[in-house]
């Protein structure tokens, strides 16, 4: 897939703006703070309902103005299908969401019309930062190519909240206690399904994570990945069981997927925590590009990949690894200057200065 045509109404700094992409290789270059990333954020909003920098829908809302939109034109298996999204932010911190026209009710329904990966700097933290992202990085991509995936995720963390606002009401009223085990039964049965589904992820994933860490590294040393479960699906609640007075006391669920986490290894050392800085970033680097063949594999289409100024957080040789990827996918790339650029081995088709939430088209 490719995307054709951005359109942005009243969305951060941008008062009207429409930007067309090519199929191949795009760059948006200007300085800070002049609009590149808002690019990119709507389009990763478009494809996931999400921001990757905000929760707050009014924070995406030009200043002074009280609603925004979003028009997104998307190609699909070599042009054959269109698709047309269009979104519609509110102040109140409301959105409405339409495909084809057709407004959707759940979010469901707009997952897997559009399919990309965002790389931003922060991505590089990856391996080091804490459990909490990497659950994010296995949430993000099942369910961008698994709508029943982020379905049971959402109806797990509905059921949490509902179990977790229990336990601590046990806490003052004991009696209550009874209340914990239809609550149990629907967390354990959505949990499952979200083990299960993150353990073929995985299981799938470390293949191509292995191969290409080896050719970005150049090591012949194998790197590791494994899905660290906090409870077997089997288990599920004669675990919760046992944590109950536990739970009540701390006044949350102590087990279950929303504890989970990614292990990495290499030579038997815990890159999460003992890894250098060259390392973990090798390994983020790694995994992030994995990424584009399992989402390809899965769609049966290419993703589009989204490139927020990671050039310059790069090293020369992870510049060329991350380049040799470039030529096959339809990438939109944001940095401060082109000069990295026109000494590599790619063919760039548009490019556009932004400046002051301005789009000019420069001639290559």
């Amino acid at each position: 897939m490719h995307i054709q045509e951005l359109k942005l109404s009243d969305f951060r700094n941008y008062r009207e703006g429409t930007i067309s992409f090519g199929p191949g290789i795009n760059i948006l270059y200007g300085d800070n703070a002049q609009g590149k990333t808002n690019i990119l954020e709507a389009i990763y909003l478009c494809a996931t309902s999400k921001s990757h920098r905000t929760n707050l829908y009014k924070e995406m809302i030009r200043l002074g103005r009280d609603e925004a939109h979003v028009h997104l034109r998307i190609s699909k298996q070599g042009g054959r299908y269109v698709d047309v999204i269009d979104l519609h932010l509110k102040s109140g911190n409301k959105k409405g969401i339409a495909v084809n026209k057709k407004p959707i009710r759940k979010m469901q329904e707009l997952l897997g019309v559009a399919h990309v990966i965002l790389f931003s700097p922060e991505d590089l933290g990856l391996i080091k930062h804490g459990p909490k992202e990497r659950r994010r990085f296995m949430n993000v991509e099942l369910s961008q190519v698994d709508p029943v995936y982020y379905f049971n995720l959402s109806q797990y963390h509905k059921v949490l909240k509902q179990r977790n606002n229990l336990l601590r009401s046990i806490q003052f009223d004991p009696g209550k206690a009874d209340l914990l085990e239809p609550w149990d039964l629907q967390l354990a049965a959505y949990g499952r399904k979200i083990i299960q589904a993150r353990m073929d992820f995985v299981s799938t994933l470390e293949p191509i994570f292995q191969e290409m860490h080896k050719g970005i590294s150049g090591s012949g040393e194998a790197i590791t990945m494994a899905y660290e479960k906090n409870v077997e699906p089997d288990l599920f609640e004669g675990r919760l069981l046992q944590a109950r007075s536990k739970d009540v006391k701390t006044g949350s669920t102590t087990v279950g997927p929303h504890l989970d986490d990614l292990f990495f290894g290499l030579g038997g050392v815990d890159l999460r925590k003992y890894g250098s800085q060259g390392q973990q970033r090798t390994a983020a680097l790694s995994l992030k590009l994995s990424e584009i063949e399992w989402v390809g594999s899965s769609i049966e289409d290419t993703p589009v990949l989204l490139l927020d100024d990671v050039l310059s957080e790069l090293d020369r040789h992870r510049q060329l690894a991350l380049m040799k990827v470039l030529n096959n996918i339809q990438t939109i790339i944001t940095c401060t200057g082109v000069e990295d650029f026109m000494n590599q081995n790619i063919t760039i088709e548009k490019m556009y200065c932004i400046e002051k939430g301005q789009i000019y088209e420069k001639n290559l």
